[in-house]
């Protein structure tokens, strides 16, 4: 997705709802202060029925603001099918557990595979927050799943209190978890908060200084490595609710995997110091920019994953780094290959097919962008997406 100058206008409708997210997140800064930016994060992705996922509005395909890889081509899930079912074989009780379903494409696109390979399943969850989404990800599977396949999916608007034996899988889930910002300056580091600035009727940054010790052990760890900085400064994320994310998925899993599958980089490629902008980006109507800001609750807000960051959360709550790869190697250690290889297919067909492996493994795609770690418990086997390429040493 390429930057755009110029973001199209909302519609009258939209930008009206927007106007009452921005009234109650003001609301909030009137009455206790200023928010960090995870917390204003937070507010605009996720408030019940105006924020970002909640609220109802188009957010994948060509109505929406980006495209995910279940939506560009089928065998992204088959590929994710296949790893899901060499340990599904091994497993007490063959439960998969997705969190942030989307449309559901790639849960129908599993469960499908899941069939084709005669893998029988005991249940498929879906944690999922959005009212909205829940409710389309119901009609996507009840109209192209059998009903004796639909009825083995859940919704659960929490994790579940009983130990499973699971598949857990996560796409694109990290990148839109709440971040904190930081800025170093050659004689400070800063916490990124959010004020409303009246006089200009906006919401806009206030940086602080640091008072929590997390923030702080971190950004004396930054400047370490980057070494001294310019008078611009250099400014990037953190995102402090992984680890307690991950210690509560290992808390419910008694044994199986967890897949997650994001764009980002291990940390020593994510803070190189010439990235002095860091990785926020956010997503409108398929433009990319640096504004989050821009109509609260219309835009979608995202930062790269660090997968360092990730590796040490696992160890920490028990889970093994079990592989390491890129999307790419992860897909044709799963079967990209045979799956595309349909020669009586029309040549129409195989050349939409062609396309999508391209968007899907490209260097210029998504192919080394995204990332695929695998996190296991209680299991010690070699993973399929992983035979290819394992690049665990750089983690």
């Amino acid at each position: 997705m390429k930057p755009q100058n110029t973001l199209p206008t909302p519609s009258e409708a939209t930008i009206q709802q927007s106007k009452l997210l921005s009234e109650h997140i003001q609301k909030s800064i009137r009455r206790h202060g200023n928010l960090s930016f995870a917390q204003f994060m937070e507010k605009v992705l996720y408030t019940p029925g105006q924020g970002y996922y909640a609220n109802g509005l188009p957010k994948i395909g060509q109505t929406g603001d980006f495209v995910t890889a279940p939506e560009i081509s089928p065998i992204f899930s088959r590929c994710l099918a296949r790893q899901a079912i060499q340990t599904l074989q091994v497993l007490p009780e063959a439960n998969i557990l997705e969190f942030g379903a989307g449309q559901g494409t790639m849960a129908k696109d599993i469960l499908l595979e899941l069939t084709e390979q005669q893998q029988d399943i005991a249940n498929y969850y879906i944690v999922e927050l959005s009212a909205a989404l829940r409710a389309r990800q119901q009609a996507t599977l009840k109209e192209h799943l059998p009903e004796g396949l639909f009825s083995k999916v859940t919704w659960l608007d929490k994790l579940p209190t009983r130990p499973i034996s699971a598949v857990v899988l996560a796409n694109e889930v990290l990148d839109a978890m709440p971040f904190e910002r930081i800025r170093i300056e050659p004689d400070q580091a800063l916490q990124g908060f959010v004020k409303f600035d009246e006089n200009k009727n906006q919401f806009d940054w206030d940086y602080q200084k640091i008072t929590t010790k997390p923030l702080q052990q971190f950004a004396n760890q930054l400047i370490e490595h980057i070494g001294k900085v310019s008078d611009l400064g250099y400014e990037t994320e953190i995102n402090l609710n992984i680890a307690p994310w991950l210690k509560s998925i290992s808390d419910f899993l008694s044994q199986g995997i967890l897949l997650l599958v994001d764009y980002g980089y291990s940390r020593q490629e994510y803070y190189q110091p010439a990235r002095v902008m860091g990785t926020l980006r956010c997503h409108y109507q398929h433009r990319a920019h640096s504004n989050p800001f821009y109509y609260p609750g219309l835009q979608d807000i995202t930062a790269h994953v660090d997968f360092t960051a990730v590796a040490e959360a696992a160890y920490d709550a028990g889970l093994k780094v079990t592989g390491y790869t890129t999307q790419a190697h992860f897909l044709m250690g799963t079967g990209l290959l045979e799956m595309s290889s349909d020669s009586e297919a029309p040549i129409t067909e195989q050349l939409k097919i062609a396309q999508q492996i391209k968007t899907l493994t490209l260097p210029n795609e998504m192919g080394e962008s995204f990332k695929v770690i695998a996190l296991s418990k209680q299991l010690d086997m070699k993973l399929i997406g992983f035979k290819m390429r394992d690049l665990r040493h750089q983690l």
